[in-house]
């Protein structure tokens, strides 16, 4: 059976191979033990913590098949990003150059280094191993964190946000970060992910460019990836937008990659989510499609569980296998989001 668990320190082996298969991919998993070591913790303190206003908490969640114990995924939230450190974003923007003796108006789109994000809640550190990699896997690996979200809304800012990894070429480097990003920083941007996730950002403050990038002074290849986010990265894009995610001119500041952002109870897990009365006992048959696929979660903080089945979203009942799984029993409250299986490719 799937299950949706928070990460705890038994998990830390796990971890160290899910980042060596992400091959740096994810700024927030580096293959670095101490760091993954303090994002099991920081998660486990932050489930104990009593939050009335999101703060420095964050909370990563793995996904486990119960029958062999093995981490198949890991995803997370930061509760409020911005405030140990800057969360550094580009804003696309234009300036307006304009001669009146020559009567030329020309608007010149740029690059502007902001911070209009921090104090937002940041979905992050979403991985799935190659061979657990389904459609169905991706939306509970991405959409329980949203349940969480529903269930515990104090800990969580107003407006959530999350980056989506951005082009690269067929020799796996970044347009952008060649034509741009190597100039100021002299390091690959593998590299420049690895600082960034370990926590050591201040070299960013220190040698990104703080004045507007023209645009058009960017070469070809790096002007066409920007905002645009990587071919395999294109399904999660899909699925975020379908939660209310959208794009708003934001970039990652290394390799350009969108930001998409959306009103924290506006995303549709969130407001579609209810909590019904469980029942306990012979489950739904797993091929009767007149019968709804169904995510559910229960109401924990600390043993915060979801796992995926069929049934009457109305009505909900699973066997007492599930119902140990998720650490509910008959009558309990559970959290329920019909899905849609045409998009989940559950059929």
């Amino acid at each position: 059976m799937l299950i949706i668990r928070p990460v705890d320190f038994p998990d830390l082996p796990a971890l160290e191979q899910l980042a060596l298969l992400s091959r740096g991919g994810i700024t927030t998993l580096p293959a670095n033990r101490e760091h993954l070591g303090q994002l099991i913790g920081q998660t486990q303190s932050s489930l104990r913590k009593k939050v009335s206003l999101p703060g420095n908490e964050s909370y990563h969640f793995v996904l486990e098949e119960t029958d062999t114990g093995q981490i198949l995924g890991i995803s997370g939230i930061e509760a409020c990003i911005g405030l140990d450190s800057p969360f550094y974003s580009y804003r696309i923007d234009e300036i307006v150059h304009a001669s009146r003796e020559l009567q030329i108006h020309n608007r010149i789109p740029s690059l502007h280094l902001c911070q209009d994000y921090n104090g937002t809640s940041r979905l992050c550190t979403r991985f799935l191993v190659p061979e657990a990699d389904t459609p169905a896997n991706a939306h509970l690996l991405s959409r329980s964190r949203m349940l969480f979200m529903a269930e515990h809304p104090k800990r969580f800012a107003r407006r959530t946000v999350v980056e989506l990894q951005g082009m690269v070429d067929e020799n796996g480097k970044s347009p952008f970060w060649e034509s741009l990003g190597r100039h100021f920083f002299s390091m690959d941007l593998t590299k420049a992910d690895y600082l960034t996730g370990i926590k050591r950002k201040t070299f960013i403050a220190e040698l990104m460019p703080h004045y507007p990038v023209y645009v058009p002074l960017l070469n070809e290849a790096a002007r066409n990836a920007i905002g645009q986010p990587r071919p395999d990265i294109e399904p999660v894009m899909d699925l975020l937008e379908d939660e209310g995610f959208s794009y708003q001119g934001y970039l990652d500041i290394f390799d350009a990659g969108p930001t998409l952002e959306a009103r924290t109870d506006n995303i549709r897990s969130v407001w579609q989510s209810q909590n019904r009365t469980l029942r306990v006992g012979q489950e739904a048959a797993p091929t009767d499609a007149s019968l709804s696929w169904l995510m559910l979660s229960n109401n924990d903080t600390g043993n915060f569980r979801v796992l995926l089945t069929r049934g009457n979203p109305e009505q909900p009942r699973i066997d007492a296998a599930a119902a140990e799984q998720l650490q509910l029993r008959d009558g309990d409250s559970v959290r329920v989001l019909q899905l849609d299986a045409d998009d989940l490719a559950l059929n």
